[in-house]
């Protein structure tokens, strides 16, 4: 049911818009003696590596009133390869200081991401190192983050500023699938309370990811050019990944290019156990960029062509057999003597296609072709010497039509007609806010800001395949579709530094999310098409409902952070969270699948009797845990080397108060520990990762439990002039083990008759992982 082919080497020039401008003479806030804060975790870095670059020194300012000011170049995250391109003063924007970087916040960058390329072709699984995230599992480059326990749409994310819907009923294509790990440059989480000028329209947090920014030859260096290649092979699914990267540049104009491929077969479960279905695919990714720079200012424009022609879903009922997406994206970010701006603009084009692959029988053709477009502009203006405004605006405008062609000799139940799930869909929302920080002295710090977002969304009629579905149809477009929501967000946050080894913030967060166009417009209650309907992995149906509230949540966390005064030798931070949403976006139990209804008629018997058809709905819930990091150099000699270890533990638990159940997809109590070691240019690590037994489950749903486990992973690179060489063993102990969050195995469960009982997905087993990277 799939095509595989051979890519040109598209790219589209796109747009990004970048003018910079560097930090302002020291003014007499920058003289107050420094009091050390806790900067943001930085996951696995190289503490031997060199400081960046000092930016030149020009008349403009920018700085944001916290003591953050105050940190000195060892305390910015280093960066390894890949680089990060110009040093961070001359390319960060607005809200990249002070109290506008919470301390939930943790920057993945260089080695952190560089280690685990050996390893991932999905860029979300990066995240599994933050605290507070957890990953659904889904398709092989198609994983969904969810922070504190709070998932899908709920986290903001954004890839070089822009806001990309999934298109597609399941979420086969979210965001982080848009961009390879080898393209990253850094990723930026907030986990929790976020300021209102880096998330709307969510409750989670933010994770921001950034791809490289161009690179200009020094004075008089003439035209500087850089690039590097990357093969990866790892042998559970014979999983293959290449990258590349490209870049030519005078003291004016840089021309870049990046592209990945990946293709990986069925990956093969622990314990010398068979293939697990569905988890097969293929993708492609190309970008290119171009920046022109004159004096203070940088124009830059990106443009990227993405292509999967298959992925395999081994906890869903369909696959994805084709999604091609042009993204265009451009950036103006310019210091003037009142303050910095920030404007961004985009656009994104998906052709999404789903059917079932070769392990799942059948025929369903699905398409989806949908649209994002949008800007922000954001502006930073120091008032006085403590005191910093930031106001912004934003529109994001998303449309969706998905249609599901008839299928050949399915009438009534799949034809003859066209089903139209998603008519001329819309949904637009309008951003703006204003948040206020201010150093009340060396220890006192506060941030409150306000946020307001005006959602519209609406939709055109729909029909069936025939007239079995007129019922549904014709309830649906009986009534006024258009809705508008009007939202509002608050942000407070106050920090203490008493001393040089001890910072504690306290926050709270009022924020809104409106649900998304498939949990207000999925208008189908018979099984067949409600099946369709779903980004869980757990083989269930869900209908839409025009009556959703957006959801509310409100959400108080308090971290401690302890470390030495230079922040080199060891640190730990804690943080404990409470969230309660009203009207939090759950689901209300419609009628068991004890056999298979396709619009109100029994057409088919399936024994399905485990899954039921579920209608979105508001309900009252709470969520609450704990994150805790930390990190400890342990010795250091010339002659062995500098040993370390770092660490993560999570927990959260969440509850339905209408009902009592435990919510959806919660991730058990977990620790990840890792021993590294680096000596010269070899460096070395073993994690091992723990998980409790999932026994708290959501009944509604029928969520598996799951045991607990350990997994070991051990990994170590080289350094040899320009190449580098990475190892590895993913789960070294061929451990057979079913992550929490992966759903069920629906793959398999088809395959063997769909009759029984339903297991969750197999994790992956023992792989061999290996790659070499060269740097010209």
């Amino acid at each position: 049911m799939y095509r595989t082919r051979r890519t040109q080497l598209l790219g589209a020039a796109a747009t990004t818009v970048v003018v910079l401008s560097s930090h302002g003479k020291i003014t007499a806030a920058q003289e107050v003696p420094k009091t050390a804060t806790m900067p943001p975790v930085v996951v696995q870095q190289d503490r031997k590596s060199q400081a960046p670059k000092k930016a030149d020194k020009k008349k403009i300012q920018s700085f944001a009133p916290s003591n953050a000011d105050f940190e000195n170049a060892e305390q910015a995250p280093p960066q390894s390869s890949p680089p990060d391109g110009q040093p961070a003063s001359e390319t960060a924007g607005v809200g990249a200081k002070g109290l506008a970087v919470p301390l939930t916040t943790t920057r993945l960058s260089g080695q952190a991401i560089q280690s685990q390329r050996p390893n991932t072709s999905d860029t979300a699984q990066l995240l599994t190192q933050v605290p507070g995230v957890s990953v659904y599992s889904s398709g092989g480059i198609s994983s969904l983050p969810a922070i504190n326990g709070l998932n899908g749409d709920r986290v903001k994310v954004l890839v070089n500023g822009m806001v990309i819907s999934p298109a597609c009923t399941n979420q086969m294509n979210p965001p982080l699938s848009y961009i390879d790990p080898s393209q990253v440059a850094r990723a930026d989480v907030i986990a929790g309370v976020t300021p209102v000028s880096k998330g709307g329209d969510s409750l989670a947090g933010t994770i921001n990811v950034e791809s490289r920014p161009p690179e200009f030859a020094d004075l008089g260096e003439g035209v500087r050019t850089s690039g590097s290649i990357s093969a990866f092979y790892r042998s559970n699914g014979d999983g293959i990944a290449t990258s590349a990267h490209a870049e030519a540049a005078t003291q004016n104009i840089s021309l870049g290019y990046t592209g990945a491929w990946a293709k990986a077969d069925d990956y093969a479960r622990g314990d010398d156990g068979p293939i697990v279905r569905s988890t097969l695919y293929q993708a492609y990714n190309h970008a290119l960029s171009v920046g022109i720079k004159n004096g203070a200012d940088l124009f830059t424009f990106q443009g990227v062509y993405a292509s999967v022609p298959y992925q395999g879903f081994v906890n869903q009922r369909m696959d994805m057999v084709d999604n091609d997406a042009w993204l265009f994206n451009a950036r103006y970010l310019t210091h003037f003597d009142w303050g910095t701006l920030d404007f961004r603009a985009y656009y994104h084009q998906t052709k999404h296609r789903m059917d079932m692959l070769a392990d799942k029988s059948g025929a369903m053709p699905m398409s989806v072709d949908g649209t994002d477009a949008g800007y922000s502009v954001k502006a930073e203006i120091p008032m006085t010497t403590v005191d910093v405004l930031r106001i912004g605006n934003e529109f994001h405008r998303q449309t969706l039509n998905d249609w599901w062609p008839p299928v050949a000799g399915m009438d009534p139940m799949m034809g003859p007609d066209t089903f139209v799930d998603i008519n001329h869909g819309t949904r637009q929302r309008l951003g703006t806010f204003a948040e206020w920080e201010h150093r009340w002295d060396r220890a006192w710090s506060t941030l409150i800001g306000v946020r307001n977002d005006m959602v519209w969304m609406n939709t055109g009629d729909v029909t069936g395949y025939s007239s079995m579905y007129a019922d549904d149809a014709a309830a649906f477009n009986a009534r006024n579709h258009a809705r508008t929501d009007a939202n509002f967000d608050v942000t407070a946050l106050t920090r203490y530094e008493p001393s040089a080894n001890e910072t504690y913030e306290i926050g709270y967060a009022r924020k809104t999310r409106s649900p998304n166009l498939y949990e207000r417009y999925a208008w189908s209650t018979g099984a067949m098409a409600a099946d369709m309907i779903g980004w869980y992995g757990d083989a269930n149906g869900y209908v839409g409902n025009l009556d959703l509230k957006p959801e509310i949540g409100n959400t108080v966390s308090f971290t401690a952070g302890w470390h030495d005064s230079a922040r080199r030798t060891w640190e730990i931070k804690v943080t404990p969270y409470y969230t309660y949403v009203r009207d939090y976006i759950d689901a209300n139990f419609l009628e068991s699948q004890s056999g298979m209804d396709m619009g109100g008629m029994d057409a088919m018997d399936m024994s399905s009797s485990e899954f039921v058809t579920l209608q979105f709905a508001n309900h009252a819930a709470q969520l609450y845990g704990v994150n805790v990091s930390g990190s400890l150099n342990l010795w250091e000699s010339p002659v062995y080397g500098q040993f370390g270890i770092s660490g993560i533990i999570g927990y959260v638990n969440g509850e339905n108060l209408d009902t009592g159940d435990t919510l959806y997809h919660m991730m058990p109590l977990n620790a990840q520990l890792t021993l590294n070691h680096r000596l010269g240019n070899w460096s070395n690590a073993v994690q091992l990762t723990m998980v409790s037994t999932k026994d708290d489950v959501n009944e509604l749903r029928h969520e598996p439990t799951t045991p607990g486990y350990a997994l070991v992973d051990l990994r170590s690179s080289y350094q040899l002039q320009n190449v580098r060489f990475d190892f590895g063993i993913t789960n070294l102990f061929d451990k057979l083990y079913y992550p929490p969050l992966g759903g069920v195995d629906w793959a398999d469960y088809a395959a063997a008759g769909a009759d029984g009982l339903i297991s969750p997905v197999p994790g992956q087993g023992r792989s061999f992982n290996a790659g070499v990277t060269v740097t010209f």
